[in-house]
């Protein structure tokens, strides 16, 4: 634990946690006016960092703050955003498994690390409930341990988005050097590690 806190830590020399934050951040594109929906926003890092990149649109940072996570809050993302000079980001309640929004809402969606956390025997059903939400046209990229045990058959899921009209989708491994190397994804067990990125 010692070890995985001191690679992630934003203060440490790793910084694994900023690297993977602004790597997420980087494939979010919201039109000016836009709105994007971050699931699963724990202290709002993710979604502070997507609002950075657009100041002109607003992002909006949903999470459940239960008691396993209790250190995060909507009061802690509220500050952070604002510790960062950043006023286009709101935060409220949400259930990732069923979102509090109709179809077709937001200019994109993201989320970090967040559905593998989520008791559920299909995971690909909660990724479509977050496209669900998305415009035709929106962005997403979606980041989490995307493993066949716990999320089935990727390959098949992204030719079903396919199928379903969604275009320029792709499952990109970040353990390849990207966001970490094929070693430190195993010894912190985040093997499977990907983001699932297109366009509706």
């Amino acid at each position: 634990m010692f070890l995985m806190r001191r690679a992630f830590s934003y203060n440490g020399k790793r910084q694994m946690s900023k690297q993977i934050i602004d790597g997420v951040a980087s494939y979010v594109e919201i039109p000016d006016g836009g709105k994007c929906l971050d699931v699963g926003c724990g202290s709002g890092a993710l979604s502070i960092a997507v609002a950075k990149k657009n100041s002109n649109a607003q992002v909006i940072g949903i999470d459940r703050w239960g008691k396993e996570y209790a250190s995060f809050s909507k009061n802690l993302c509220e500050s952070n955003s604002a510790a960062e000079g950043v006023s286009n980001t709101s935060f409220q309640q949400g259930d990732a498994c069923k979102l509090d929004f109709p179809d077709e809402t937001f200019d994109a969606v993201t989320s970090n690390y967040v559905y593998h956390n989520i008791p559920s025997k299909d995971r690909q059903a909660i990724l479509l409930e977050t496209l669900r939400t998305l415009k035709k046209g929106g962005t997403f990229a979606i980041h989490d341990i995307m493993s066949k045990a716990k999320y089935g058959d990727m390959e098949s899921f992204v030719n079903k988005l396919k199928d379903m009209g969604y275009e320029e989708v792709k499952l990109v491994d970040t353990t390849n050097g990207m966001f970490m190397s094929k070693w430190e994804s195993t010894w912190m067990a985040l093997t499977g590690s990907a983001i699932l990125m297109g366009r509706k």
